[in-house]
């Protein structure tokens, strides 16, 4: 069964993206060719993807518009803290934390770029 493998950001900054992330998550990224930089996300051998950060060709996704692409969702320690650490970092708070009774805590952001992402607290008492 086929499984996602790589994760593209577009970025009309791609410096300011990468700087978000590189401070939010402690990501690395390593220019390859032509406005496209991998985003390293974690070590060899332990769970997730890598990823791209491309210049974005177009205009910025419209704040309040549906989402019109698959959403990447990052596991954390907690979601408070990294809501904190995303607001500090100058991007959005999307959708306010939230349960998944028995599983976990969901929140949605916004990076610099307008890009949503999620962040996911693993927590069987989440109610």
């Amino acid at each position: 069964m086929p499984r996602p493998i790589h994760f593209e950001i577009h970025a009309e900054d791609p410096e300011r993206a990468m700087a978000f992330y590189a401070g939010l998550f402690g990501w690395k990224f390593e220019y390859y060719m032509a406005d496209y930089w991998s985003v390293v996300t974690g070590e060899e051998g332990t769970p997730g993807i890598n990823g791209g950060l491309v210049r974005r060709r177009g205009g910025a996704p419209a704040e309040g518009q549906p989402v019109s692409a698959f959403v990447c969702t990052l596991d954390v320690p907690s979601v408070d803290e990294y809501l904190e650490k995303v607001t500090a970092a100058g991007g959005k708070v999307a959708e306010p934390k939230m349960p998944i009774p028995g599983m976990a805590w969901l929140a949605y952001c916004l990076d610099t770029e307008g890009n949503l992402f999620g962040m996911f607290e693993e927590d069987p008492t989440a109610q």
